[in-house]
């Protein structure tokens, strides 16, 4: 959908009051105009005054809210005067966790538009889909949708975020959620809170607003999907604050939880799905009062297997069809399951499916990587994590050449990440110590090396690597002493499985073993003997071979 983004016309730009300026209604109400002045100026200063009156044109209009209404409206009268004197504050760039009212709208728009074409079950009425799917409203909401998205982006800006909030804005959008009908006005407040809460202080009168965060939780209990995603959002954004309990106890009662999962396991909606299970990563990923409170009564509503049954699903579509908008669901279910595993007490379910188990194993065995790297380095972490309580099952995979050859490639993708290292060399250690290289056939022996010598070249790099990380902790007076440990156990395994192939090398070829395809003689010795340095390299440094 092309929007029309063209700067007025200097004769235009000059009819325009400069005192008092007022929104365009004709602009889509999704993607609100800029100020005159903001046109040709992404950073530039905010009058107060502008702000406040935007406030001021959000109050609700509801008849039954007359006193809601006319008292939100007295105080922010108020603090009109108050704030003239206030000086004009520049408007900053959001960061990553800001979302922009305008662009996400617009991506969200195609997302909606998909899952109105294949996801709607028969028979419901369009009309309850996305605003951009309704019928057209009234002059006044629309007027009240431009504003609104206006503040949505000014409160991107810290200063603008707290200056609204001094005047009141928190209390507006509270009352615009109790009494409005319309999810597009919900669904613009619970974004400009939801903007707001990417700020300190901003997020501290969130909490002290009495009953804004249990009516926020309420709205998990709307059918809008964009409604939905920035209620997940927002909560998500309390849970990983400085404060919070309040979110975690307003969430805490047991249909709450069940909608949480319900949205999670249901919905359609790539971008829903992702914040729903993102909400619950932040729970499984919170602080231990949060975890305390509302994880038991998760698991006991079956979170491991809603999380396993969304990995299948995705899994297989990503096995039969690359769709680029389903990574970032992907990534973002296994970093929930990776979570849950490392979790002590709750890990049993994780660590004991074996069906989760051969999907993190087939994520690992991916040829191409490169778009989904991120999920399959925590799906080795997750392997990890399993083979750690369920130690029974290095032994089914430790003769898998696939499996080996992927978590090889998994370590470039892995270098800053030194837990995912970790991971790495411990899943290593424990398949080779599984390999029985005196009792291999000379061609399971061959196979097994030919892999190995395939990716003689990252493995150097790799060693490389971990000898002058190895140098510089030691230096520093650092200890590494569980990924150093598998590593020194992995590599100690290597050069026994490296030397083995040799002497039975030579013995064939003395003995006229014809029609043996073998490694490269030369990719091999260079391993070895790189192997050898680094494990020398290590024993120098203190650490047992």
């Amino acid at each position: 959908m092309a929007l029309d983004t063209e700067p007025a016309t200097l004769q235009e730009q000059e009819e325009i009051d400069e005192e008092e300026w007022e929104p365009r209604l004709d602009a889509p109400a999704h993607h609100p105009s800029a100020p005159p002045d903001e046109l040709f100026e992404m950073l530039t200063t905010v009058d107060p005054s502008y702000i406040i009156s935007l406030i001021r044109k959000l109050l609700p209009t509801d008849a039954s809210d007359n006193y809601t209404s006319h008292g939100v409206d007295a105080c922010v009268d108020g603090k009109v005067a108050i704030n003239d004197h206030v000086e004009e504050s520049s408007a900053s760039q959001c960061g990553d966790e800001i979302l922009n009212s305008s662009n996400n709208s617009y991506e969200s728009m195609n997302i909606v538009q998909d899952y109105d074409k294949h996801a709607r079950p028969e028979g419901e009425n369009e009309e309850s889909c996305h605003g951009f799917n309704r019928p057209s409203n009234s002059v006044g909401e629309e007027a009240w949708e431009e504003y609104g998205c206006i503040l949505w982006d000014l409160a991107a800006s810290k200063t603008n975020a707290e200056l609204m909030v001094e005047n009141l804005v928190l209390e507006v959008l509270l009352a615009n959620l109790l009494v409005s009908q319309s999810v597009r006005v919900k669904e613009i407040s619970l974004g400009i809170i939801g903007n707001l809460a990417c700020h300190e202080v901003p997020l501290k009168h969130v909490v002290s607003t009495n009953g804004l965060v249990e009516i926020l939780v309420d709205q998990l209990c709307l059918d809008d999907t964009q409604c939905l995603c920035e209620a997940c959002r927002l909560l998500t954004l309390g849970l990983q604050s400085c404060e919070p309990i309040p979110w975690a106890e307003a969430l805490q009662p047991e249909h709450i939880l069940c909608r949480i999962l319900w949205i999670a396991e249901n919905t359609l909606n790539l971008q829903l799905i992702e914040k729903s299970v993102g909400l619950l990563l932040a729970i499984i990923e919170g602080q231990l009062e949060v975890v305390h409170v509302l994880l038991p009564p998760l698991m006991k509503l079956s979170l491991p297997s809603i999380l396993i049954n969304l990995l299948t699903f995705e899994m297989g579509k990503l096995t039969s069809e690359r769709i680029p908008e389903r990574y970032s669901v992907l990534d973002v279910v296994l970093r929930a399951i990776e979570a849950l595993s490392a979790i002590d007490g709750h890990s049993h379910e994780i660590c004991s499916n074996k069906e989760l188990f051969m999907l993190a194993c087939d994520m690992v065995k991916l040829t191409d990587k490169v778009e989904v790297a991120n999920s399959c380095v925590t799906a080795a972490v997750l392997i990890a994590n399993i083979l750690s309580d369920a130690t029974d099952l290095a032994s089914e995979i430790s003769q898998d050449l696939r499996f080996l050859q992927g978590l090889l490639d998994i370590f470039p993708f892995a270098s800053d990440d030194l837990e995912a290292q970790s991971a790495l060399w411990n899943i290593i250690a424990r398949l080779l110590l599984h390999v029985r290289e005196n009792e291999m056939s000379q061609s399971s022996l061959s196979q097994y090396v030919s892999v190995l010598a395939s990716k003689s070249d990252l493995i150097e790099d790799i060693l490389l690597d971990y000898q002058l990380d190895d140098c510089s902790d030691k230096d520093k007076g650092m200890t590494t002493s569980t990924k150093s440990n598998a590593k020194t156990t992995a590599i100690t395994r290597l050069i026994s499985i490296l030397d083995q192939w040799i002497v039975s090398k030579d013995s064939a070829e003395e003995n006229n073993m014809a029609g043996e395809v073998h490694p490269d003689k030369v990719s091999v010795n260079r391993l070895l003997d790189c192997c050898r340095k680094s494990s020398n390299c290590q024993v120098t440094h203190g650490q047992s071979v």
